[in-house]
């Protein structure tokens, strides 16, 4: 596929699932932020196209046009994509593995969520970077929608739980902003779980969220146990399951 430019995108939106929970928020979140790709068989008048960010993507048009080769910069990414491109999909990746996955709405309040004494729950800012960065390779995931820690502190979007010498215990973010939803994150350091940091910062970020006239969304897979109840117990209920393909290395060299 082809790299588009920025210019190239507003006529091509109409092709993502826009304004719904799930998977439709990367595609929002990309156009918004500029941090992502965009592909197409073509440049002009394209018939499938596709979007990424943070190794997820959302797939859509004609499968028929795609080869093996088009769409080998989709290769170790989380494709969402209607079934009709499975095929396609498994001609291209030597293997395609399913991942079912649970879409939540905040719709309840949260239960209380006291902090241990000497840790406050703050906003992230410019200055933080070096602590996201701290929490180590495990958390990466969590700021990379947006560049990175420097991305994700300047953002806006992230909570942390801080204790008395300023270091970051758990942090909550906005995974993915859409036009109506912002996809939430969480990330405990495994020391400190089971507290109820995760769930403070998640109260906090809601309520942030809440407050700029979005609602808040949980997407996790059906089998985290941990992840559902959190996000039962910050208010949270399933809304719908869907299922996307984690794709494996190309097959186009062979």
């Amino acid at each position: 596929m082809i790299e588009l430019v920025p210019d190239q995108l507003p006529s091509l939106t109409r092709w993502l699932p826009a304004g719904s929970p799930g998977p439709a928020v990367v595609g929002e979140h990309v156009l918004s932020t500029g941090i992502g790709h965009w592909w197409a068989d073509r440049p002009v008048q394209p018939r499938a196209i596709a979007v990424s960010c943070a190794g997820f993507t959302v797939l859509r048009g004609t499968p028929d046009v795609l080869t093996p080769e088009a769409l080998a910069p989709l290769a170790h990414h989380y494709i969402d994509a209607p079934a009709r491109f499975l095929p396609t999909l498994r001609a291209a990746f030597d293997r395609l593995t399913p991942w079912e996955r649970m879409v939540w709405t905040l719709q309840a309040d949260p239960q209380p969520a006291p902090t241990p004494r000497g840790v406050a729950v703050l906003r992230l800012g410019r200055g933080d970077a070096d602590a996201l960065a701290s929490l180590g390779p495990e958390a990466e995931w969590i700021h990379s929608p947006w560049g990175g820690p420097s991305g994700l502190a300047s953002s806006g979007h992230g909570w942390a739980a801080v204790d008395a010498t300023g270091r970051l215990l758990a942090v909550a973010c906005t995974h993915f902003r859409g036009t109506t939803y912002e996809n939430v994150a969480v990330f405990t350091r495994p020391e400190h779980r089971r507290h109820g940091l995760g769930l403070a910062c998640v109260t906090a970020l809601c309520a942030d969220i809440t407050a700029r006239g979005h609602i808040p969304s949980w997407n996790c897979s059906v089998h985290n146990r941990a992840s559902r109840l959190l996000a039962w117990t910050a208010g949270f209920r399933l809304v719908r399951e869907y299922v996307h393909h984690a794709a494996g290395s190309t097959l186009a060299a062979g």
